[in-house]
C-alpha cells in the first residue's frame, strides 16, 4: 500500500549549500522531519550546482519520511546568470541589459521541463515576459 502524503512543500534553496537554518528548518521543522537528513541528501544531489537557486518539491509522508525532486533554476536566475548581473532596480525606467533572442531561446529550452507548455515559441514568450519584468530588453 502506498504511503499517505501528509503535505507537499515547495522551497527555493541555493544548490549544494542547504543548512538546517531558515528557510529549510522553518519549512520542515513543524512536520517533524529529520532536517539534517534532508539537508545532506539535497546537498549531495545539487553539489554540482553550487550557488544556483534550486527549487525543491518535498513530499512529506505521515510516517515522517520524505522524498523530494529538484527542478531547474527559476527563469529570472537563468537570465541573471546569462547577463552576469541582476535585474533593474526600476524596471521600465532603467534598463538592466539586453538579452539576445538566441539567449532567450536557450533559456526556454533549458527550462522546458518545468514550464507549462510544450511549444518552444510559447516558452520563449514566457522567458521574454520575465526578462521584461526585470527591466531586461530582448532583441
Amino acid at each position: 500500500m502506498p504511503k499517505k502524503v501528509k503535505t507537499i512543500i515547495k522551497i527555493n534553496i541555493p544548490g549544494g549549500s542547504a543548512t538546517p537554518a531558515p528557510p529549510v528548518g522553518t519549512a520542515l521543522g513543524p512536520h517533524g522531519l529529520p532536517i539534517m537528513e534532508f539537508v545532506q541528501a539535497f546537498n549531495e544531489k545539487t553539489a554540482d550546482q553550487k550557488g544556483t537557486i534550486i527549487p525543491a518539491v518535498i513530499t512529506i509522508y505521515e510516517d515522517r519520511t520524505f522524498s523530494f525532486i529538484t527542478k531547474k533554476p527559476p527563469v529570472a536566475e537563468m537570465i541573471k546568470k546569462t547577463l552576469g548581473r541582476g535585474g533593474s532596480q526600476k524596471p521600465g525606467k532603467e534598463p538592466a541589459g539586453t538579452l539576445s533572442k538566441s539567449n532567450a531561446l536557450q533559456i526556454a529550452k533549458d527550462k522546458m521541463d518545468d514550464l507549462n507548455t510544450d511549444d518552444v515559441n510559447e516558452a520563449v514568450k514566457i522567458v521574454e515576459g520575465t526578462a521584461r519584468s526585470m527591466g531586461v530588453k530582448v532583441e
